[in-house]
């Protein structure tokens, strides 16, 4: 699980020992940390590092830092500009900057760099991260099943809305279905592509389509854009009407909450750690370890897994899906990453999500 491309050359560290001495610049997309999934998760594990909360950060502004690019166009100036200031690690969220990491890491070969959702070869100073996503959608999507199967539901019908097509969110979108066939083999799908991270009124209108014509579950893999899904599942609830969204990166449950009573629309959330990632890399910069590689964090290393904050995910799901979870883990159950693969080993998969190329 955990793979390492280790080089020779080593890339500029820190002065000496001690997380007070780093400084990090995070890089994202335009919806920023605010977008209470992706980016949120990353800051969390740089927050972790320096000692300090999101109501307290600080360190900001000096040792740590956001910096968010509104358009991809700003990809390449924006990392110069933070090369330039020359802090002792530089992170960017996502497989949307891959190819301005490449440039611009190629030209500072003396400049510690980090990237999340890219696999990385032949770059002494840039460390890949990813997550195995297709592992923990798997559990999310039996927790779905489970829950339509506990509530009666015949022949339930789930929904799938990414973000930017790609082979991260082909993981998340797979790894759902087989999940929710591992419970409910004859189950139906609907699919939405937004092509972006940052349209949560383009989710939220597909959600409301999809609730009024039967779906019973939705699983978002879109940074912000799928918060317009919980959205439309909190009014949803709130009218009475027994549909759910997932989560998807961070624990959304608050997100959910529709009443008074705390009641949330989101049954489970889908958790990939990327704080995980972001603290193993400031650690690595801080103790002298960082080297270019790639690591792959799954259920084994515990990067993905699900939520059990909502109490419609009731003991006997919970008991299930943590089955199902050691049955991944031991390779009794083996999860299939690609739509070629699941189409060609998993029974009732739907063919017709082969057109989009993984």
């Amino acid at each position: 699980m955990l793979s390492a491309a280790f080089t020779a050359c080593t890339p500029r560290q820190a002065a000496a020992p001690g997380a007070g001495q780093i400084t990090v610049r995070l890089l994202t997309d335009a919806s920023s940390i605010d977008d209470r999934s992706f980016n949120a998760a990353a800051w969390r594990g740089i927050l972790e590092f320096y000692g300090d909360t999101w109501e307290n950060q600080r360190g900001r502004g000096s040792l740590y830092d956001v910096i968010n690019a509104q358009t991809m166009d700003m990809y390449i100036p924006i990392l110069r500009t933070a090369t330039d200031e020359g802090h002792d690690l530089i992170i960017a969220t996502g497989f949307t900057w891959e190819s301005a990491i490449r440039e611009v890491a190629a030209q500072n070969p003396r400049q510690s760099y980090m990237i999340v959702d890219v696999h990385v070869d032949n770059m002494p100073n840039v460390l890949g991260i990813l997550f195995a996503e297709h592992e923990g959608s798997f559990l999310v999507g039996a927790a779905a099943a489970l829950r339509a199967a506990e509530d009666g539901i015949v022949n339930p019908r789930f929904g799938f809305i990414g973000g930017i097509p790609g082979a991260v969110i082909t993981r998340f979108h797979v790894g759902f279905i087989q999940g929710v066939l591992s419970v409910l083999p004859n189950a139906q799908f609907v699919d939405f592509y937004a092509n972006s991270w940052t349209q949560p009124a383009l989710a939220k209108t597909q959600a409301m389509n999809w609730f009024a014509d039967g779906v019973y579950a939705i699983f978002a893999a879109a940074g912000a854009t799928g918060n317009g899904a919980i959205a439309q599942a909190r009014e949803e609830r709130d009218a009475g009407r027994n549909v759910w969204a997932i989560g998807v990166d961070s624990d959304q449950h608050e997100d959910g909450i529709f009443n008074a009573a705390g009641d949330s629309a989101v049954l489970t959330s889908m958790l990939k750690l990327v704080e995980s990632g972001t603290l193993y890399a400031l650690e690595a910069v801080r103790d002298g370890t960082f080297s270019g590689r790639t690591l792959t964090f799954g259920l084994r290393e515990g990067g993905v897994g699900f939520s059990t904050a909502n109490p419609a995910m009731t003991p006997d799901i919970v008991r299930q899906v943590n089955l199902a979870r050691d049955r991944i883990i031991n390779g009794e159950i083996r999860v299939y990453s690609t739509l070629r693969e699941a189409v060609a080993n998993v029974p009732n998969f739907p063919r017709n999500l082969l057109a989009r190329d993984d």
